[in-house]
């Protein structure tokens, strides 16, 4: 009988599934095998500390910073337990040639913990160093091309200095040496740690230092205060206090680690005599200023250092507002955004040269009388402008100030911008409200130049005359008439008065049809109102009705000569002669006016403005008026006395003036009077019998208002 066979077996590939298997088992014995020798590593170095490695270290750090770095002690380097620890004692790391200091680094001891993974992503990171007898050596060469910090090819173009990150710190006889020829910073800083018993601070990094910031020297003190990181997650505490001459700085705050200065959180106040001084330290122009105290937050954001909350006061004014300091393209760059809401007229005096020693103590008027040690006092200040200083940084400022104190003229509401590109310097627009009035001035300094030259463009729109003038005994009540004006020169010069005293361009002062009246004339005064009484041989008891008015200048070369000064009121025509200096400040105008009707026992003598812009002189005892005098006694010695009347009568032939040339600011040459006849106390020419032309339309005044 046969037996039926069983069923076969069913079939499987097994070389196949041989072939899957292995390479996993190879990975995972190799993976176990690479984790192996990193454990057998990592026991070899944490047992040994390393000190097995010492040479090649050397031979290493030596070869990739191409600079000669030696250990002359102990040396330690492994894994704590991820964290690298690095231990050295007699370490020292060369120079390059070009350096004063034979070492960047030397120390007797340090110890530090780098994280390992921050490190494998490229970053400088320590939780901790332990400095002991260090000497750090950082400096810039002349070129300002190559440093003591950048390792490798001496060659190559040396980077700014980036803090490495160190959360922890403690440094015990330690100095850093900072040279920078291009910043003119020189110092020499000394960290001493002093370790604290109590429970809220666990160590103090204790500093003092000195040198010297563009030719100024300065001393400072201060402390890194590490607290408990279980109260505060690791911020360090700095407390910094620094003097130059007269110039306090005070810093205060949080730093997010001992080197890190990014996202820190400090507060900055700084005082002292004049804050042209501080800002000489940053290498940034400003005007000088009387004391000052200010207070600011301060933090840095990439590469901009911001104050804000910037607020304080110099000499009676305040100031607040916000500011950043930044390096864009590696040149200084200042953008701020400030207001005050009273400046006191005298504390704008330096902004324009006036020395703010002089005005505090003496007063607007005497310090400005000053300025000279000729043989009469000059008004126009002449501090030089230091144009070489403008070349080394730009600026962007707002400044707007909500009233200005001032003893005869209301001024508020004041607006400028102000902006700096390499040595051009604008200020455009700047606005400002005057006595109910509106002042607009574009100014361009071009200082790229050796020459320095200035443009001026200044506009008052029609501002009423008694608000303007209140402070010189107008009557506010009485008088109804405006005034604008417009002032447009070019001038070379690196100060205010040079500036002017080599001016070409045209001052024009309109004054349309309106009422003026003066009022508490005192003869010992010398104001308007005097010279006006004066002028008219008048008490003035109503109101003199002006028609239009015009006084104008053209300035070549810093002198300015009438052109025309032409006022026409109902009674009078009145004209002037002559011109003032900038180049020396001396005024001689002859004012006088002639009669439209007759009047009997009118001296009609000129009235003259002489002397300087600090000490002008009123006078009436003229020529003319003795020649009167004169002729009025031998009158009365050959007829009778009645016959010396005849010398003082005015017969009364001026002539109405044309308001249209007047209001459009026109020149001597264009005026005319009502029937186009020339204006005889002018010297005008070429249109006599003509018919003046009207304007059809109303003109703007100078063409702007």
């Amino acid at each position: 009988m046969t037996m039926a066979s069983p069923p076969a077996a069913e079939q499987h590939p097994v070389g196949s599934h041989r072939r899957w298997h292995r390479p996993v088992g190879y990975g995972l014995s190799v993976i176990a095998i690479l984790i192996g020798l990193i454990v057998l590593a990592w026991a070899i170095l944490f047992v040994t500390k390393g000190r097995f490695l010492k040479h090649r270290f050397e031979s290493i750090a030596s070869s990739l910073t191409e600079r000669q770095v030696t250990v002359a002690g102990d040396f330690q380097l492994y894994l704590d337990p991820i964290n690298v620890k690095f231990v050295a004692d007699g370490l020292s790391v060369s120079n390059p040639g070009w350096a004063s200091k034979p070492n960047f680094l030397t120390a007797d001891h340090i110890d530090t913990r780098i994280s390992t993974i921050r490190l494998i992503f490229g970053a400088r990171h320590a939780r901790w160093l332990n400095l002991t007898n260090a000497a750090i050596d950082a400096e810039w060469d002349k070129a300002h091309l190559h440093n003591t910090w950048t390792f490798g090819d001496p060659n190559k173009k040396g980077a700014p200095f980036q803090m490495p990150v160190i959360e922890r710190a403690m440094a015990a006889g330690t100095t850093v040496r900072y040279r920078d020829p291009q910043m003119l910073l020189a110092t020499d800083q000394r960290l001493d740690t002093i370790q604290s018993t109590g429970t809220s601070i666990n160590n103090a990094i204790h500093f003092t230092g000195d040198g010297t910031l563009r030719g100024h020297p300065f001393t400072n003190t201060g402390a890194l205060l590490s607290p408990n990181s279980t109260i505060t997650l690791g911020k360090t505490q700095l407390e910094l206090h620094a003097l130059t001459g007269a110039t306090h700085l005070d810093v205060a705050g949080t730093l997010p680690a001992a080197t890190q200065i990014e996202g820190s959180d400090l507060n900055v106040a700084v005082r002292g005599p004049n804050a042209r001084l501080l800002f000489d330290l940053l290498g940034v122009v400003i005007p000088d200023t009387r004391a000052y105290h200010f207070k600011s937050h301060l933090t840095k954001e990439g590469g901009d250092w911001k104050f804000a909350h910037l607020a304080g006061a110099f000499g009676d004014s305040d100031l607040a507002g916000q500011m950043t300091i930044s390096l864009p393209h590696d040149r200084l760059r200042v953008d701020a955004d400030i207001a005050s809401r009273k400046v006191d007229i005298i504390d704008i005096g330096p902004f324009i040269g006036y020395d703010p020693t002089a005005l505090a103590a003496k007063g607007p008027t005497a310090a400005a009388t000053t300025q000279s040690k000729t043989d009469h006092p000059r008004i126009l200040p002449d501090a030089p402008l230091r144009a070489e200083a403008l070349k080394a940084f730009d600026a962007h400022v707002i400044y707007k100030v909500a009233t200005i104190r001032a003893p005869h003229v209301p001024v508020s509401n004041v607006a400028l911008t102000l902006d700096l590109d390499h040595n051009l310097l604008t200020l455009s627009p700047m606005t400002m409200d005057v006595s109910g009035g509106h002042l607009a001035a574009d100014i361009t300094l071009n200082a790229r130049d050796p020459a320095v030259v200035t443009d001026y463009d200044i506009r008052l729109s029609p501002t009423p005359m008694g608000r303007l003038l209140a402070g010189w005994g107008v009557d506010e009540s009485g008088t109804t008439g405006t005034i604008a004006a417009r002032v447009k020169m070019h001038g070379t010069g690196d100060s205010v008065r040079k500036s002017l005293a080599t001016s070409d361009g045209r001052i024009a002062i309109i004054i349309p049809a309106g009422d003026f009246w003066t009022r508490n004339v005192q003869l010992a005064e010398f104001d308007i109102g005097v010279f006006v009484q004066r002028l008219l041989q008048k008490k003035l008891k109503k109101p003199v009705h002006i028609n239009c008015g015009l006084i104008a200048f053209t300035v070549k070369k810093g002198v300015a000569a009438a052109d025309p000064i032409l006022i026409d009121t109902d009674a009078n025509v009145m004209t002037a002669k002559g011109g003032f200096s900038f180049q020396d400040e001396s005024m001689n105008i002859q004012f006088r006016a002639d009669a439209k009707k007759f009047s009997v026992f009118s001296g009609q003598s000129p009235v003259n403005i002489g002397g300087y812009f600090a000490a002008p002189k009123l006078g009436i005892v003229t020529p003319q008026l003795l020649a009167r005098g004169g002729a009025a006694v031998a009158l009365g010695l050959v007829a009778t006395p009645f016959a010396s009347v005849l010398a003082f009568v005015d017969p009364g032939d001026a002539k109405s003036a044309a308001c249209g040339p007047i209001l459009a600011a026109a020149p001597a040459s264009a005026q005319r009077t009502t029937k186009g006849q020339d204006i005889k106390a002018l010297g005008t020419k070429g249109t006599n019998g003509q018919k003046a032309a009207q304007p059809k339309k109303k003109k703007k005044i100078l063409g702007i208002f």
